[in-house]
């Protein structure tokens, strides 16, 4: 018998929420990271169904990587009146058995639960493959694996087969599932941000814009708030796609936690969300009208290559190099410079940690050194929760004795056609990306730790005019506050609006 919504609200989804709790504390942490899956609490899973548009009279709800059926259970508690199919993979022995007990909660004639213990990947493209999606499904509501894909596992040559080049189990998902969809069919799924940018999921990001529209983005302030009871630090959002619609506007919810007791609403034409002319296809997450748009960087105006400048990842990858690398500086060795040698502003060289210093000076190492010049650079990762997520440093080459140096893999350098740059340019630079507008730029269009040097390339700059004297004012200040750089940086932009 169908359980009434009011029961299954008060009692169905609370008993499911007791479930998962006793499954989670079944599953060594080992497995869990084998799985790449984390079930989702009882309040998240209420809002993804939430997303959804009005009762259907009949839906066809896909749930891939179900666990042990929240999703499910909240698409119930919200649809149950309507006659629902319901198609749950789920591969894991010990998740199969509690999810078989969620399905068997809702037996009624207006339900048909089919438990499908088979691999998503495999079953999905088999079924594209011969043209078996039959009517499609109307809902997708998904909590995917998040772990990645080897180039040459079986899964990534099963995605190649469809068109679908992923490098993540949970685009791969995401992208399946959307391929399995009716037109109109609607899919609502939690995922990490990082599909947003980067080259890698480029063509996971052209293959959705190309099938669905991108209706709604939900965020939460804390990269802990979506999974609290696993400690998973990523920042994941929520996204609603619709299979075959027109592209619309785009609403962006936010909240401080799963309570959504402050939610955040506004909506964005998408060319906010995916800059018009951008071959990366870019996803741009603003947290208000007035903030995540890079016309909200004040000077940003230049791209690198209009101002003759170029940045590059530090080409020396020290476990390659084991041999040649020196915990002090010796006498046929030049500098070896790594995040660790940067910090509370200034560089400090060589410094005692489990980091060499050095780096022998030989045929085999040269073609990975760069002239002793001023550099800037951005450290590569930044902490969890770290208040910056973009960090720049100077690199001084008054501090070195040698003709050459060498960055480690770990920091982003500019440059020069791989040389120095000018002084003031390089604290012109320092200044400018250590600004707050650039930070918060940043943030809302990276949603992980990582800085790349495609994500520097692809931001905006001062001009070499305006770098110079921002550079010019940063050596007569020393190390100045944030404050002082924000006000500087405003300053020199307000001057520009008044010439």
């Amino acid at each position: 018998m169908l359980i009434p919504p009011a029961l299954a609200e008060g009692a169905t989804l609370i008993a499911v929420d007791q479930v998962r709790h006793a499954a989670n504390g079944s599953l060594h942490p080992k497995r869990k990271a084998e799985l790449g899956q984390f079930m989702t609490p009882v309040p998240v899973a209420r809002f993804m169904a939430a997303l959804f548009a009005e009762t259907p009279e009949r839906a066809r709800l896909l749930d891939a990587g179900a666990g042990v059926g929240s999703l499910t259970a909240a698409f119930m508690d919200r649809f149950g009146p309507s006659w629902v199919q319901v198609a749950a993979y789920e591969v894991d022995p010990t998740m199969v058995e509690f999810l078989r007990g969620t399905l068997a909660r809702f037996e009624g004639s207006r339900f048909d639960g089919k438990l499908i213990q088979r691999d998503f990947i495999q079953d999905a493209v088999y079924n594209i493959k011969l043209g078996r999606m039959r009517q499609g499904f109307t809902h997708a509501i998904m909590n995917p694996p998040y772990k990645k894909i080897n180039s040459g596992s079986s899964h990534r040559a099963l995605l190649r087969a469809v068109g679908l080049e992923t490098v993540n189990l949970y685009t791969a998902f995401v992208g399946l599932a959307i391929e399995l969809m009716a037109p109109g069919g609607e899919l609502v799924a939690i995922i990490p941000r990082s599909f947003c940018n980067g080259p890698y999921y480029k063509p996971f990001r052209e293959w959705v814009f190309a099938r669905a529209s991108l209706d709604h983005l939900h965020l939460f302030d804390s990269r802990t708030s979506a999974f609290t009871d696993d400690a998973v630090l990523q920042e994941n959002v929520i996204i609603k796609l619709v299979r075959g619609k027109k592209q619309g506007l785009v609403t962006i919810t936010s909240s401080s936690n799963t309570s959504f007791s402050d939610l955040r609403a506004h909506a964005y034409p998408f060319s906010q969300i995916v800059h018009e002319g951008d071959p990366q296809r870019f996803i741009h997450i603003p947290s208000s009208p007035t903030h995540g748009s890079l016309d909200s960087v004040p000077l940003a105006t230049c791209s690198l290559d209009e101002l003759g400048l170029a940045v590059s990842t530090g080409p020396v990858v020290d476990f390659r190099l084991k041999e040649y690398l020196r915990a002090e500086p010796t006498p046929d060795s030049v500098p070896l410079l790594y995040p660790t040698h940067f910090s509370g502003g200034g560089l400090a060289w060589p410094r005692q940690s489990k980091k060499p210093n050095a780096l022998v000076d030989a045929p085999e190492t040269r073609k990975w050194m760069f002239p002793v010049g001023f550099y800037t650079v951005v450290r590569r990762f930044s902490s969890k929760e770290e208040p910056r997520r973009i960090v720049a440093h100077v690199v001084d080459p008054g501090m070195f004795g040698t003709n050459v140096l060498g960055f480690e893999n770990h920091l982003n350098v500019f440059h020069s056609r791989k040389h120095g740059l000018d002084q003031d340019t390089a604290y012109g630079l320092s200044a400018f990306l250590n600004s707050t507008a650039v930070d918060e730029y940043f943030r809302r269009f990276s949603g992980h730790t990582q800085v790349n040097a495609t994500d520097l390339r692809l931001l905006r700059y001062p001009t070499l005019t305006e770098l110079r004297q921002l550079g010019e004012w940063a050596r007569r200040a020393g190390r100045p506050a944030q404050m002082q750089i924000d006000e500087q940086v405003e300053s020199l932009h307000g001057r520009r609006q008044n010439r």
